[in-house]
């Protein structure tokens, strides 16, 4: 419930809203220019973009608002991306904001009565809105009003203020940390899903174009196999890998650039870098290859607890080169393999039970 204050005021706050919300994404020019801008230049995620597609068709043959869509996954995945495309196959506005940037409930009632009818909101990282704020999104997602309480005491009233229908497009990392309350208001909920070898080397080939840079197919493979499953990552590396092409006046992208400008950038054949070389020979050399805790696995390494569960374990969990377990993290045997370490005789069992698990 929203106090009076905010309808006191007009029930805007335009120069706060320009702070919380725009129609622009906080990327540069560069990744927007890399963002396809439609379904059909989409590399991947087929069935996340088949259901979607049918939903809006049905949405737009009724002459309704598409239902609230809730994308989750590891970063880097396109949920933004998707979110644009949505607002753009729609034939509607989009506004852009995030779960930490709203602050107070006036700041969400702000953009909400300013949307116009169909447009798409988006909110990224929606798992870090505070209780107060969520609670405001409740009668908005479901009964397309805003419900406050003007004046205090025995003298206040309750007032309902109907908003335009709109689509809720809500982007998390980590949906387990959203209630149960706003992630059953969500109608469409698509997990987005690691990106084959084969489309990152598309995706690679395709944002080369954009750039206006010319690369083998071999390269493109090559860089598609050190972006750790994630199209941003692929993006990120083509720019490196143009940066070293550029500067040796070659006017293609090489395989020989190519692994040559990784090489220097210490990213290896598996999409490794010193980070995730260093948190595994900390585990290996100075624990024994485990079981150690993350947080003094984080102190050894000089590095955020949060970082490591959240950027860098995915992956290594991905490859099958560590193991959560109720003690603390274990070096799995790919890892011993990949570092070129041998597996010492006294924890050799203790990797096959976590192997055969």
């Amino acid at each position: 419930m929203l106090d009076g204050e905010f309808f006191e005021n007009g029930g805007l706050y335009e120069d706060e809203e320009s702070l919380i919300v725009s129609t622009k994404t906080e990327y540069d020019e560069i990744e927007n220019v890399l963002r396809p801008k439609s379904m059909d230049g989409y590399v991947g995620q087929e069935k996340v973009k088949t259901n979607l597609a049918i939903f809006m068709q049905a949405a737009k043959l009724r002459g309704e608002a598409l239902d609230h869509v809730l994308l989750y996954g590891p970063p880097g995945l396109g949920k933004t991306t998707l979110a644009h495309i949505i607002a753009a196959e729609m034939g509607v506005q989009i506004k852009v904001t995030s779960g930490p940037s709203i602050e107070k409930s006036g700041d969400l009632a702000a953009i909400l009565t300013n949307l116009n009818e169909g447009d798409v909101l988006f909110i990224d990282e929606i798992h870090r809105l505070n209780h107060n704020v969520e609670e405001i999104l409740y009668p908005a997602m479901e009964d397309f009003s805003l419900d406050f309480i003007i004046g205090k005491g025995p003298s206040a009233r309750s007032v309902q203020i109907p908003l335009k229908k709109f689509t809720l497009v809500g982007a998390t990392t980590k949906a387990g940390m959203l209630s149960s309350p706003l992630r059953d208001r969500f109608g469409v909920l698509s997990r987005l899903e690691m990106y084959s070898v084969d489309e990152l080397a598309e995706i690679v080939r395709r944002s080369a174009v954009k750039l206006g840079t010319e690369i083998d197919t071999d390269a493109s493979i090559e860089v598609a196999k050190r972006s750790r499953g994630t199209p941003r990552i692929a993006n990120r590396l083509l720019r490196r890998v143009r940066d070293f092409s550029a500067v040796l006046k070659h006017e293609t992208v090489t395989l020989a650039d190519t692994k040559h400008a990784l090489d220097m950038l210490e990213i290896d054949e598996l999409g490794l870098d010193n980070i995730d070389i260093r948190l595994l020979t900390s585990m290996i050399e100075k624990f024994g290859g485990g079981p150690v805790g993350l947080d003094t696995l984080a102190a050894t390494i000089n590095e955020d607890s949060n970082t490591i569960e959240d950027v860098y374990e995915p992956y290594l969990l991905q490859l099958g080169f560590i193991s959560r377990s109720p003690r603390g993290r274990i070096a799995m045997k790919k890892a011993y393999e990949h570092l070129g370490k041998p597996i010492p005789t006294k924890i050799r069992d203790q990797i096959s039970i976590f192997d055969e698990e």
